[in-house]
């Protein structure tokens, strides 16, 4: 078995792959990159059993062959080569010789039969969707998904397609994000929930993408297709929670204000605010919107005022700061619309401006309890 390979097109692909394999693997082969060679394709696979993710690449070569090579020291060797062709020759005693224009190099590997093969999906749904509008709708929920052992479909992203919209969900019980897309829509209608780890893969590879992504789905695994790659994942298995029946629907109070002015203004405040609770006090009355946060134990304390346009009662809520921040940053408006309420129901921001043609996104934040 031998190819050659130009290295900087096989470190790139090899350091999108790499993001797959886990630190430290039960299984020592999961250390490995598994190389498929067939005649002038190799197909590249990373595992960490929940997640597999491969790559075709083009190389010059006529032979065929299935080994798997240590992952961190081939892609270190890799990093240090400046652009040229390299070439891969397996020899017989157990090791594969990379040759660069400089030197030779030699690497155990193991045979590619122990590598765990990859998910067949057996009669899948399946849906398209532009790489960019993907890793849109991941990085705008997942910063929202939790992180608790004990509800694990609250860990992931909720996603659910019909035949009028697609839309993906994520929360973790204190803040809530749900973005949707009525431009795109799915044949049938399908709910999943989808692991964090592949999808802040999926979000690194696509974003500013414009390939088409084959979206396959069962009840189990997602395949995701886009290029020469693909990615098959376990699902989280589990309901998710009805997230309608949390998002208030009467919200008399109605607060629109410049997204920076505000954001700034909760990262100063909330600097004086107490180290466990985080909390900011918004009080708002007429076209003032007032934001303090005090931290009693070291006698710490800011306030801030700010001019917005509302409508409703003159009120008192109380936010985590971190939250706020969170949520704020995590949009690209520069006008915000804060809906509430009560001071004890959930405020809901959404964005005024700066999204495009059937696009929604509505964001959800429990208040803290104000302690007068």
């Amino acid at each position: 078995m031998k190819f050659i390979v130009s290295s900087t097109y096989l470190l790139k692909q090899l350091q999108i792959l790499g993001g797959v394999i886990n630190n430290n693997n039960t299984l020592p082969i999961l250390d490995n990159f598994l190389f498929e060679l067939d005649q002038d394709q190799l197909t590249v696979s990373a595992s960490d059993l929940e997640t597999t993710m491969s790559a075709k690449l083009t190389v010059e070569s006529d032979s065929q062959g299935k080994i798997a090579v240590p992952a961190r020291l081939l892609l270190e060797t890799l990093k240090t080569f400046p652009e040229q062709p390299l070439t891969f020759v397996v020899e017989d005693n157990n090791t594969i010789e990379l040759s660069s224009n400089h030197g030779k190099y030699a690497l155990a590997y193991a045979g590619g039969e122990e590598f765990p093969k990859a998910v067949n999906l057996e009669e899948p749904s399946s849906t398209t969707i532009q790489g960019d509008i993907l890793a849109t709708a991941i990085s705008k929920t997942i910063f929202a998904s939790g992180n608790d052992d004990l509800r694990p479909v609250m860990s992931g992203v909720f996603f659910q397609f019909t035949p009028d919209h697609l839309t993906f969900v994520a929360t973790d019980a204190h803040k809530l994000v749900k973005y949707s897309r009525d431009d795109i829509s799915a044949s049938q209608t399908a709910e999943f929930i989808m692991p964090k780890k592949p999808l802040n893969l999926l979000k690194g590879i696509l974003s500013g993408s414009d390939s088409e992504v084959l979206i396959e789905y069962n009840e189990s695994n997602a395949r995701f297709t886009f290029e020469d790659t693909t990615l098959i994942c376990r699902l989280i298995d589990g309901k998710y929670p009805n997230y309608e029946a949390v998002i208030p629907k009467e919200n008399p109070n109605k607060l629109v204000i410049d997204r920076g002015q505000f954001l700034s203004s909760v990262k100063r405040v909330s600097i004086f605010s107490n180290k466990t609770t985080h909390q900011v006090r918004l009080k708002i009355a007429g076209a003032e919107l007032n934001i303090s946060a005090e931290d009693v134990d070291y006698s710490n304390k800011a306030e801030e005022r700010l001019t917005c346009s509302y409508q409703g009662d003159d009120m008192q809520i109380g936010f985590n700061s971190r939250f706020l921040t969170e949520m704020l940053s995590n949009l690209n408006a520069n006008e915000v619309q804060l809906e509430m309420s009560l001071p004890n129901r959930a405020g809901i921001l959404t964005p005024v401006d700066g999204l495009d043609d059937g696009e929604n996104v509505t964001m959800l934040v429990m208040p803290v309890m104000l302690n007068n």
